[in-house]
């Protein structure tokens, strides 16, 4: 292990927009628009939900953008809310990355990798009779316990491959990244072209059961919405490791977050004129269906088939490798402050944190096999918003407490924009604990485990002070 603590500023703007991007396009962008479909009964309000979800992230995104210009350090928010709040609510959310929002998301897109990866090559049953195992009616750990080996062994991959160094991932994700936006182009195009596309009907509004849209259905809809767009905030990990981050940060968020909204909505337009709300509902109701699946076999048959679960593979594959690359620098962030494990401080010969990659392998591992995908993805949405919320209010703070610092970006609209987003945010964590009152509960108990962990790294961190002045201290006498 090399004793640096320095991070090499190796990537510029297009890998900060590659990262960005890898970050977002995982699995939400071929599953969501069924459930969408169920709770609208309508082609043109799921589109509409999906740009109204991507307005909502972009305005996350570019009050993060603010704080991240004039911010930027590795670590993302941990190393804003230092300045904003206090180093206890900084430490909350590191510990929270680590415990339910990065992990889970690495856990849950290895997930989607494994059951693609078994839609193409059946798994052969891995200890199936343990599979009704469970811990406290809960967690079934051994449950369909082949996929959830498969994702295990990418997870571990997907690790080495990172701690090979920052540009080794980077460039993972670059070269996954351009097949997919290849094989996203393929689908809109050959759908939209074929004689089974008609554009016309994914615009139209009135309902397949002619009862009128209502708030409560737009709002569960984009819930679902913003799986697909989560992601884009974690390009602030690796502040210490981006060329003029001050300026690249901000470009690149904002520049990620509009490619992907033109992305979903010309995809999704494609899915609606393909198929038909009612087949869009029996899809969501079916539970193993996924639903580009059934658009792109509509017109290519068996073929299409195999061609979207390869696509799947490949976007997940990405999604995951951008999740760990990045997730790991705030680990490292709080080690070199002796705010977590004091290993994850450490970086290898290749200027990489190989052992916080390795505490973020274990832990994730260890979430695949406590829960299902859907359980997962409830989680990190329930979590997640609370500190969407805490940075965006971050740029009023910050406008009092620092308003002659030089800002590379200040986000348009303000106050009205953060003022939206922040409402946003309380909105949603109220109606998860409503609707989801189990995903909310586990979340936010692991969250709360933070409390003793800081009182813990505290203590262990003033003990380790006292000690390297004692000898000074005895060499004056």
């Amino acid at each position: 292990m090399s004793k640096s603590s320095q991070l090499n500023r190796s990537l510029g703007l297009r890998l900060v927009i590659v990262v960005v991007i890898g970050n977002i396009i995982g699995s939400g962008v071929y599953k969501k628009v069924a459930p969408m479909a169920a709770e609208l009964q309508s082609p043109g309000w799921v589109l509409l939900c999906w740009l109204l979800a991507g307005i909502i992230s972009l305005f996350g995104a570019l009050c993060n953008a603010e704080v991240a210009g004039l911010l930027a350090d590795t670590g993302g928010e941990y190393a804003y809310y230092k300045r904003i709040y206090n180093r206890f609510f900084a430490f909350i959310f590191g510990w929270s990355l680590f415990t339910v929002i990065q992990t889970a998301a690495i856990s849950s897109l290895a997930y989607v990798f494994a059951q693609s990866f078994q839609s193409i090559v059946p798994l052969p049953p891995v200890l199936s009779s343990l599979a009704d195992f469970s811990i406290g009616g809960v967690f079934f750990p051994f449950a369909d316990f082949n996929v959830k080996l498969t994702a295990i062994l990418l997870i571990i991959l997907l690790t080495w491959v990172n701690a090979k160094g920052v540009k080794t991932g980077a460039g993972l994700s670059t070269a996954i990244l351009l097949l997919v936006f290849a094989g996203i182009a393929t689908i809109v195009i050959s759908g939209l072209a074929s004689s089974h596309g008609n554009i016309a009907k994914s615009f139209v509004m009135t309902t397949s059961t002619s009862t009128p849209v209502t708030f409560s259905a737009v709002f569960a809809a984009m819930l679902s919405a913003f799986w697909a767009y989560q992601g884009w905030a974690a390009i602030g990990y690796l502040g210490g490791e981006i060329k003029d981050a001050h300026r690249n940060i901000p470009r690149g968020i904002a520049f990620g977050v509009v490619t992907v909204i033109a992305i979903y909505i010309l995809v999704n337009m494609t899915y609606l004129s393909l198929l038909p709300i009612p087949e869009l509902v029996q899809v969501h109701e079916a539970g193993n269906k996924i639903a580009a699946v059934e658009a792109v076999k509509s017109f290519w048959g068996y073929y299409g088939s195999l061609f979207i679960s390869v696509l799947i593979l490949v976007t997940t594959l990405g999604c995951t490798n951008a999740t760990i690359l990045a997730s790991s620098r705030t680990y490292f962030a709080m080690a070199r402050e002796g705010m977590f494990f004091q290993k994850a401080a450490e970086l290898n010969e290749r200027q990489a944190p190989a052992s916080s990659l390795l505490y973020q392998c274990i832990w994730a591992c260890l979430l695949v096999l406590s829960g299902t995908f859907d359980q997962l993805t409830d989680m990190i949405i329930f979590a997640v918003f609370i500190f969407y919320g805490a940075t965006t209010f971050g740029v009023f703070v910050l406008r009092r407490k620092m308003p002659d610092a030089p800002r590379p970006y200040k986000v348009w609209g303000y106050p009205v924009i953060p003022g939206i987003m922040v409402l946003f945010c309380a909105a949603l964590f109220v109606n998860t604990i409503a609707v989801r009152p189990r995903e909310a509960a586990i979340g936010m108990v692991l969250m709360l485990t933070g409390i003793p962990m800081y009182w813990w790294f505290t203590k262990r961190k003033n003990r380790v002070l006292t000690e390297e002045e004692l000898p000074a201290s005895k060499h004056t006498v």
